[in-house]
C-alpha cells in the first residue's frame, strides 16, 4: 500500500503589515533626501572648504545608503532593521528640537512628524507580531 504524501506545513505569512509599510516606506523617503543632500554637497564643492564638503557628502551618502537598506528590510520584514531606524528617528526627533526657532520652524514640524509616524510603525502591535514571527523563524 503505497504512502500518502503528507503536506508541508503551510509557510508563515512575512508579508509587511500596514503600519510596517508606512514606516519603511517614510525611511525610504528619508534616504532619498539624505541621496540629494549629498549630491547637493558635491555639486557646490569649493577648494577653500574642500575636505569638509567631502566627508559631509560622505557622510550623507553612507548614512542614505544605510537608511536605504534598511527599509529594504523592513520591506521583507527582518526584525533586525528596527533598531537602526528607531536610532535613526530619535536623532531626527532632536535635529528638529534644534530647528523649532523661526525661520526653520516648519522644517522641524517635518521632521518631527516623520519621525513620529515612522516611530508609531515600527512599534505598532501589528509590526511587533510581524518582525516577531521573522525571529522564530531563524537565520
Amino acid at each position: 500500500m503505497p504512502a500518502t504524501p503528507q503536506a508541508d506545513p503551510p509557510a508563515p505569512d512575512t508579508t509587511a503589515p500596514p503600519p510596517l509599510v508606512v514606516a519603511a516606506s517614510l525611511v525610504a523617503v528619508e534616504a532619498f533626501v539624505l541621496v540629494t543632500l549629498g549630491v547637493l554637497e558635491l555639486a557646490n564643492l569649493r577648494a577653500i572648504r574642500l575636505t569638509m564638503g567631502l566627508t559631509t557628502s560622505a557622510f550623507f551618502l553612507a548614512a542614505a545608503a544605510g537608511l536605504a537598506w534598511c527599509a529594504w528590510s523592513l520591506w521583507k520584514v527582518h526584525r533586525w532593521a528596527r533598531g537602526p531606524v528607531v536610532m535613526a528617528q530619535l536623532i531626527q526627533l532632536g535635529l528638529a528640537w534644534n530647528f523649532r526657532d523661526a525661520p526653520t520652524t516648519l522644517i522641524a514640524v517635518g521632521l518631527a512628524a516623520v519621525a513620529l509616524v515612522v516611530l508609531a510603525g515600527l512599534l505598532h502591535p501589528a509590526t511587533t507580531a510581524a518582525l516577531e514571527a521573522d525571529s522564530r523563524l531563524g537565520p
